[in-house]
């Protein structure tokens, strides 16, 4: 069952719960500079195309809930460089961004950690909500 929650299509104005753990049950965040350094990269990286309604991080996962913003949102975001072989959708535009948002906090727990390798598990998990208001 897990693992169908990791491919549940990405639609605008859609509510969604999204999560992800340390791999292996790793800690993700080491001390409390790293849940600010988190939520600012968070920030940095989704808050033109997610709305954020909360979030709760745990030493070792987080969860947010989050609306997709509509598709002209995504305008301002004519420097995103998608691999050649995605389309921009909303699917791949937000895939991507998770992506490189979780991949840049790895970077920098990795440095800080003197660590290599997969931070988080493979892919981030979402659960749709349906009639969210």
């Amino acid at each position: 069952m897990e693992s169908t929650h990791i491919h549940i299509p990405l639609h605008e104005g859609q509510y969604y719960h999204v999560y992800n753990r340390g791999n292996g049950g790793i800690p993700i965040f080491y001390n409390e500079r790293n849940y600010y350094y988190f939520l600012k990269k968070y920030d940095e990286y989704l808050s033109d195309i997610l709305e954020t309604y909360s979030y709760c991080l745990l030493p070792n996962h987080f969860h947010l809930l989050v609306r997709i913003k509509d598709f002209p949102s995504f305008e301002n975001l004519e420097s995103l460089k998608l691999p050649y072989s995605k389309e921009r959708t909303v699917e791949n535009i937000v895939s991507e961004l998770f992506r490189r948002f979780l991949m840049s906090y790895s970077k920098s727990i990795n440095t800080q950690q003197n660590r290599k390798g997969s931070l988080f598990q493979k892919n981030f998990r979402r659960v749709q909500f349906y009639n969210c208001y």
